[in-house]
């Protein structure tokens, strides 16, 4: 089932996507004689501004809370070394598991899920807010440094892959299905309108690979982060039934460790526990389903690329673990809540003051229906790093939540 492409390229599955076979872009443009589609995408995702923005935007702790913590970008850049690792053991195109795990993160809000919480709540008169279509309008649309176009222009596969890593969208009619029962969200639906995403289908292999990744990437790193905050310890990670065996696997080898290496030997064996059996269990799903071609995959009965059901299981258990006592912990709930206050009073400011933000973002605003004014000033404050939105509200208001 493996077929040489060019570029240099590793042998390639039959499944896989060949960049030599990309449905090309929105905006034609002329060949690479050195780089691949999928090379030229994760080169300008790394280049653009969302990306550069990721290092001060809140994977779990706030930015200012320690340098040792992880941030958005941290995260991707874990996410984007898994999705190698997985995309590289099922002989699949690197180049795209990279770029898709690059770009996966690219449309959250400052304050992580709290603040998408919030803008989700003041724009639900006007769409609602989702930073998996944020990722999307931000390569689309949010990016303007190109002189004959909007966004990145990236690749048909990579927009693709973007869009649907956790599944279809919709059904073969275009109703929306799952997550989006009541309705596409807006960046998606405005989106289809210019090009057709194949919505209703699954993603390639290579995007599966880099949704796993992102999985595996917060349940691993975020004990370790965890353990840093000291907001769990080594003794109550023996209640979760795979981190036990782990940590008795450590201790057995290395007695007497300490307790910060012993973190680090913990999570290093997770993340290869699991990384062992996504690529076992996707192998034993590509033997069952035989696909031949990235269609094949496209239109499988199922995701190909996952966790096995013992793995499943487990992981459930270490995130029930980590809701119960890192993202729900009386503290970390807090500031987070506090986080969501400084997003709706920004949002609702500039929305009653568009004439407020910067000049880029208020051209053409005059006399525009409401929806189209939140719509820009969501981009606006979806935008913003943690730093930026917390002077920022300092700037405008007397009195800022405390967020430490």
């Amino acid at each position: 089932m493996i077929s040489e492409i060019g570029f240099g390229a590793q042998p390639r599955a039959r499944y896989a996507v060949l960049p030599g076979q990309s449905r090309g872009r929105l905006f034609d443009e002329p060949a690479s004689p050195t780089r691949t589609p999928f090379q030229r995408d994760r080169d300008r995702i790394i280049h653009s501004a969302a990306f550069r923005r990721l290092q001060a935007k809140t994977q779990v702790f706030l930015y200012h809370e320690g340098d040792m913590f992880r941030t958005r970008l941290t995260h991707t850049l874990e996410v984007s070394q898994i999705a190698r690792s997985i995309a590289r053991a099922l002989s699949v195109d690197e180049d795209l598991a990279e770029a898709l795990a690059l770009s996966h993160d690219l449309g959250h809000t400052p304050f992580g899920h709290a603040g998408e919480r919030a803008l989700d709540l003041v724009m639900a008169p006007y769409g609602g807010f989702d930073h998996n279509a944020q990722s999307l309008r931000a390569v689309t649309a949010l990016e303007q440094c190109y002189a004959e176009h909007d966004g990145l222009n990236l690749s048909w596969e990579t927009l693709e892959g973007l869009v649907k890593h956790n599944g279809p969208l919709t059904d073969r009619q275009g109703k929306g299905i799952g997550h989006y029962e009541k309705g596409l969200p807006y960046a998606i639906r405005v989106y289809a309108e210019q090009q057709d995403l194949m919505l209703w289908s699954y993603a390639s292999i290579e995007a599966q690979a880099a949704a796993i990744a992102d999985d595996i990437a917060y349940n691993s790193h975020d004990i370790d982060d965890g353990l840093r905050a000291m907001l769990i310890s080594l003794d109550q990670l023996r209640d979760v039934p795979m981190l036990s065996d782990l940590l008795g696997e450590v201790e057995d080898i290395y007695p007497g460790l300490s307790e910060e290496r012993t973190a680090h030997e913990l999570v290093r064996r997770l993340i290869t526990r699991m990384v062992e059996d996504v690529i076992n269990t996707s192998m034993d799903n590509l033997s069952r389903l035989k696909p031949q071609s990235v269609d094949d995959v496209r239109e499988a009965s199922q995701t190909i690329v996952g966790f096995s059901a013992e793995m499943t299981e487990a992981v459930t258990a270490i995130r029930r673990f980590l809701f119960e006592k890192v993202y729900r912990e009386d503290n970390v709930m807090r500031i987070m809540r506090n986080a969501e206050q400084v997003l709706k009073e920004l949002f609702l400011y500039h929305f009653k003051a568009p004439d407020m933000m910067p000049f880029n973002w208020q051209f053409d605003l005059d006399g525009a229906p409401d929806k189209i004014v939140a719509r820009r000033v969501a981009d606006y404050v979806a935008g913003m790093t943690d730093r930026f939105a917390i002077q920022e509200h300092k700037r405008l208001f007397d009195v800022t939540p405390y967020l430490g």
